[in-house]
């Protein structure tokens, strides 16, 4: 392992980058790991980027902490509304909060399938495992002491759907309404205000859950969210177009991280978020990029940020305007 003297020079004659001789404590807060080998390409290893100073490191460090310091509040607050919204969702079409009951009434997707098909295997085999997955959820809860769990294991009393809630993890959430039954799906859309033209079958809210959970994710563990490398997988095309049309932009592509942007201001706006407050965030992410491309070369900018950013996010104001 070497010492920060040893890899200031190390940095100076292997990678050819200018470090002041009083940056070795800027280098120590970012960490060469961390921070310089997490920051020197975008997206994939191979695609690096040819940095000439620290400095350049250090401004692309600050983007990346800032950008989680501003999304972090806003995904957190749309992952406890959508939990809401599929609650009430869920006990209407059910009317009751008791996890056996939904599961057999309202978790019911499989049933959407011909029996038999391949269709139905797999969703049935989803809907199986999912409750693996609470239980598993429950008893790690349960193990941990956390209080919404052990007050009703404590007293032999059924979980509420609530509870259980609070337990599982975005991605268990998702698959859980990925599981629900098409009129719960409708209901949670209505709640959300989504456009029933563009979201007939209800599905559209499964892909902003599965959308926001990798980035909240790697938000939460402090991961590199710039150049969006925490995509798990690809954005469905069905909320791409959505948001095309109601924003009224074409060419959105998700692998930029001012995509996510957009998604997060339209969920917000729907969910009844003022259009001041939303503004002020669109805002707070543009002086984020406006002071990045002031320390990095445009090339360089528009490999990370995209080529409209600034025109798609102009027209996400006029939308947040008008809505």
């Amino acid at each position: 392992m070497l010492s920060i003297n040893q890899l200031i020079k190390y940095l100076r004659n292997h990678h050819h980058i200018t470090v002041k001789s009083n940056q070795a404590q800027s280098l120590r807060n970012i960490g060469y790991y961390h921070g310089y080998k997490g920051y020197r390409f975008i997206r994939t290893p191979n695609q690096r980027i040819p940095f000439s100073s620290l400095d350049e490191v250090i401004a692309l460090n600050k983007f990346d902490m800032q950008l989680k310091t501003i999304i972090y509040p806003k995904v957190m607050f749309i992952e406890n509304a959508l939990k809401s919204y599929v609650i009430e969702a869920i006990l209407h079409d059910c009317r009751s909060e008791n996890l056996d009951t939904i599961f057999n009434k309202s978790i019911t997707d499989y049933k959407s399938y011909t029996p038999g098909s391949q269709q139905y295997h797999k969703q049935y085999a989803k809907r199986m495992t999912l409750k693996g997955k609470i239980n598993n959820a429950l008893l790690r809860d349960y193990s941990n002491k956390k209080q919404t769990v052990n007050h009703f294991f404590n007293a032999d009393q059924p979980i509420p759907i609530w509870a259980i809630f609070e337990s599982l993890t975005l991605g268990e959430f998702g698959t859980f309404f990925a599981c629900s039954n098409s009129n719960v799906k409708l209901i949670t859309s209505s709640i959300l205000h989504l456009p029933s033209n563009l979201d007939a079958d209800g599905k559209i809210t499964e892909y902003i859950i599965y959308t926001i959970k990798d980035l909240r994710n790697a938000v939460a563990h402090n991961n590199t969210i710039f150049d969006t490398r925490f995509q798990t997988s690809t954005i469905n095309n069905r909320l791409v177009f959505l948001l095309e049309k109601e924003v009224g932009i074409t060419g959105l592509d998700f692998k930029y991280i001012y995509a996510y942007i957009v998604l997060i201001t339209y969920v917000l706006r729907k969910m009844g978020e003022t259009k001041t407050s939303c503004k002020h965030f669109i805002t707070e992410f543009i002086d984020c990029t406006d002071s990045l491309r002031k320390q990095i070369s445009p090339n360089i900018c528009n490999q990370i940020l995209g080529t409209q950013q600034r025109a798609h996010l102009r027209q996400l104001q006029n939308f947040i305007s008008q809505s």
